[in-house]
This record gives C-alpha cells, structure tokens and sequence, in this order.
C-alpha cells in the first residue's frame, strides 16, 4: 500500500461495497465465494471490487489450494492509509448492510466449522496416521521444547552423538554436551556444528566436568542404567546444578531381558519408583516425580519412565 497516490487509496473507498467488503476482511480472511455468501453479490461482482481494493494496495491474498484467501492489508505499515481506513470504519459502522454482513460471515464461518467437524467425524479412525503422514511421528513432543526457559544453561549428560542436545540448542541460553567417549563426541561435534550455544566436554557421569551451580536444567537421557553407582551420580548432579535447578530423567522401567545387559553392556535391569526417590532423596534432592511413559508400537525394548528430580 506505502507508495500508493492518496486520492487512488480515495477513490478505492469511494464505492460503498468496497468499503462494505474491507469491512469484513479487517476481521476475517475469506475466499472470494465466503464473501459472495456473506455480502449476497454475484462473484463476479466481489471478484471486481477486489482486484480494485488490491490495485490501491487495500487487499492482499494468497493461496489455499485452489482458492485465494484475501484479507485486508497490514495499514499499520501506513499510517495515513490507517487514518484514512479509520475515519471509513466509523463513518460505517451506522449502516444496517455493514451489520447483517457481519451477521452473514458468523454463518460462513460456521459452516466452515461444520466442514471440519464432518471430516474429524469421519476420519476419527484414522487421525493419528493421518497427522503422523503430515506431520511425522510425535511432532508435538518437539513443540513442548517451547516451554523451556530461553535463558536457561542445560546440560545433556553422556550426550552420545548429539540427538539430544541438537533438539535443545534452539530454545536455550546454553547446552553443555558432556561424554566421555572421543568417538562419540567427534560425531556430535559434527552433527552440533550449527549451533554456536553448544560446548563438547569430554569427562566422565562419576566425575563430572561441570562446576557447582553451573546448569539451569541437566538431563539423563537412556544413560543411568549404564551407571555402577547411580545414587554417587545423582549426588554428583546435585552439585552442578543452580538453585530451584532440575534434573530430568528418562530411563527404562525394571524387566526381565538380561539379553541387554549382555549385548549392550547395561549395568541395571531398569529402575522403580521407589528405588530412585530413595536415591533422589540420599542425593539431596527436594522431590522426585516418577511417571511411566506409554510404550510406542515399534518400540522393541522395554518400557520407559521419565523422573522430575527438584532441587
């Protein structure tokens, strides 16, 4: 719109269905056939006014499949073009035909509603695959990393390759990468390479290269079973962490596949409840929340449960 002579942004309004039509795009993003329902005019007639309302840059659309959406311009970019558009509104808002337009849009929007509510009813079966085809598998656990604080340092202990901590670069201040294998820390350094907020510290879980206090948040991901003396380390955690810091836990629940401590060099069978409060509590840990995690179809392994230990 910036740029756009005055008397044309003028002559825009100067029809009463244009400025009828932008009425309703301040509020609401429609197809060209919501609008002929809502203002009750031939499309041919809406689709005029339109590219008139779009030549003086008071409209702006885009595409939804085979249909364009338009909505009205971003006039706050333009101030006098907003000042213009104000004195408009008003002058309108007395007019019977501005009111039973937006009377008539509640119903298009309603039918929209019910579109949506016919294909949930009808695809109810099949939702999860359908998400998962657009979306990919469990897409909103990755959301949930919103929910970290943006200032905070976090540590991701026996980082392995990165996975982890290449999921938590993004919404943190600071992640610190520690594992004590070279091997391992060679292929995070390559898969971490983008993000500048994540340093590789080499060292041991027992002895930690993490100074007092230093950590916001530290996580366990799939490594305490590996761990002789889990309660040595979870003191060690304490330690590292600032006040009112966390400790999140995710490990595998008590089984009975000695297989794995065979082939995968595990040091525990899994973990219960009351097995790692007692620890959280040794460790000097406020409070321990314990909760199973549901088993995902193609997971082979045994179950999982995630820990939230307080400082």
């Amino acid at each position: 719109m910036k740029g756009t002579p005055l008397f044309g942004r003028l002559a825009a309004l100067s029809d009463p269905i244009r400025a009828r039509l932008l009425a309703v795009l301040e509020r609401h993003e429609l197809t060209v056939g919501e609008l002929h329902r809502a203002l009750q005019l031939p499309q041919s007639t809406v689709s005029r006014h339109l590219r008139a309302l779009a030549d003086a840059g008071w409209v702006s659309s885009r595409e939804d499949g085979t249909s364009n959406l338009y909505r009205i311009a971003a006039s706050e970019k333009d101030p006098a073009a907003r000042k213009l558009w104000l004195a408009v509104r008003e002058e309108l808002g007395g007019l019977a035909a501005v009111q039973r337009d937006a009377d008539r849009v509640r119903g298009v929007l309603a039918a929209r509603h019910t579109t949506s509510q016919k294909f949930f009813a009808s695809s109810a079966g099949q939702w999860d695959k359908l998400r998962a085809e657009l979306f990919g598998d469990r897409a909103e656990l990755f959301a949930l990393l919103g929910l970290l604080d943006a200032n905070w340092t976090v540590a991701d202990l026996g980082c392995g390759t990165g996975q982890l901590a290449e999921s938590l670069a993004p919404f943190v201040k600071q992640v610190i990468a520690v594992d004590e294998s070279s091997a391992m820390l060679r292929a995070a350094k390559a898969r971490l390479a983008a993000h500048d907020n994540v340093e590789l510290r080499q060292g041991t879980l027992e002895s930690l290269p993490l100074a007092n206090g230093e950590v916001d948040v530290a996580v366990l991901s799939l490594v305490l079973h590996y761990i002789s003396e889990p309660a040595s380390l979870l003191t060690g955690v304490r330690k590292s962490l600032a006040p009112k810091g966390r400790l999140l836990v995710l490990d595998i629940l008590p089984h009975d596949r000695a297989d794995l401590r065979n082939k995968m060099g595990h040091a525990w069978q899994g973990f219960g409840e009351s097995q790692l409060k007692a620890w959280s509590k040794e460790a000097g840990f406020a409070s321990c929340c314990f909760a199973p995690l549901p088993s995902m179809p193609s997971a082979k392994g045994p179950g999982l449960f995630v820990a939230s230990l307080s400082v």
